[in-house]
Order: C-alpha cells, then sequence, then structure tokens
C-alpha cells in the first residue's frame, strides 16, 4: 500500500505534464494564430510550421518531446516502479489534455521523447525509422505510421516484454488511430508532403 500512492501520483503528474500543449503555449508566446484554427487544426509541429516561423515549430518540437522524456525521467529516479505507467500518461496527456477540453495532438513528438527516456537505442533507432521515410517520401504522417509500427519491435528487441514494451505498443496503437485522417488522405492521394506540397 505504502507504493501505490507515490505510483498514483507520479502518474497523475506526468499525464498533467503531459497535458501542456506546447503548440498552444508557443503560439501564444509568438503571437501566432491559435493551432487549432487552421490547416490541419491538430496543435503538433508540423501545423504550427504551415504559418512559415520554423522556430515556433521547433520550439513546439522541443517542447513536446522534451515534457515526454522529463515525466518518464523523473519517475525513473523517483518513483521508478511507476515509470511505465508515467510514460502512458504523459503520452495520453497530449492527446486528452485536461487543459484544453481533452482535445489534444497526435502525439508524435512526446511520444519520442518517452521513447528516449526509456532506452536512448530505442529512441534513436524509432527517430531514424522516421527520418528515413521522412526524407524519401515527404510525408510526415506516413513517418509517424512506420515510426509507430516499428517502435514495438524495438522495444521487444532492446528491453523484452516488460511493461515498457506493453507501454509502447499501447502508444503506437493510438498512434496509428489519432492518424486515421491521415491514412485516408494516404489512400486517396491527397495527403499534404513536408513543405507544403500537395500529393
Amino acid at each position: 500500500m505504502e507504493m501505490v500512492l507515490p505510483a498514483l501520483l507520479t502518474t497523475v503528474a506526468a499525464y498533467l505534464i503531459g497535458s501542456i500543449s506546447f503548440a498552444i503555449v508557443v503560439s501564444r508566446l509568438m503571437h501566432l494564430p491559435d493551432p487549432r484554427s487552421y490547416g490541419s487544426k491538430n496543435p503538433g509541429a508540423t501545423n504550427v510550421l504551415r504559418t512559415g516561423r520554423k522556430s515556433a515549430a521547433v520550439l513546439t518540437l522541443f517542447g513536446d518531446a522534451a515534457k515526454g522524456w522529463l515525466a518518464v525521467w523523473l519517475a525513473q529516479r523517483y518513483v521508478p516502479d511507476a515509470a511505465p505507467y508515467a510514460a502512458l500518461a504523459v503520452f495520453l496527456g497530449h492527446l486528452f489534455p485536461v487543459y484544453y477540453r481533452f482535445a489534444g495532438g497526435k502525439g508524435v513528438a512526446t511520444a519520442a521523447g518517452v521513447l528516449f527516456a526509456i532506452d536512448w537505442r530505442l529512441g534513436l533507432g524509432t527517430l531514424a525509422t522516421w527520418l528515413i521515410i521522412a526524407a524519401f517520401l515527404r510525408y510526415s504522417s506516413l513517418a509517424a505510421l512506420v515510426a509507430a509500427a516499428f517502435a514495438p519491435f524495438f522495444t521487444a528487441l532492446l528491453i523484452g516484454f516488460d511493461a515498457y514494451f506493453a507501454c509502447v505498443l499501447v502508444m503506437s496503437a493510438l498512434l496509428v488511430w489519432r492518424h486515421r485522417a491521415n491514412i485516408a488522405r494516404l489512400l486517396a492521394g491527397t495527403e499534404s508532403r513536408i513543405g507544403g506540397n500537395k500529393a
């Protein structure tokens, strides 16, 4: 019972950290339109990039990734047994943020931060997968989908079938689900490429 309360508090804290949307925070600080009002209406770095402010997109990307890493790192440091739950909680916070009526982003950057915190090799392998697909095919959504598909395999290979594996598996499934509209556009040939060009 002594470990239940710290684990619960750690998980809730991770969710609250994940609920901070850096796309919205950065846009407000830089006097840009609300990312939920244009483009894909997704509060994420890719949509913020549509404003033409690369610095805003980079800050959004870094912030969303950093919160995922920080929540897991803090849990590993202070309540190690709760770290897998914190990993999933911070990701869910980004997807369903309590501060923004549970309407959040797709979670790619936050998931990357979580993976790097779990194991830097896991994060690096998944990031490399995203970069390769993005560089050759120029579809951010497709790169995210492929990276999400490979992440559980990397986790099983590097760590094994433990609580972290279950966490990554759930995150990957949620990432695919959050990209269902992108999947439809990819199949229809109407998905936007990186840089703004249409398919």
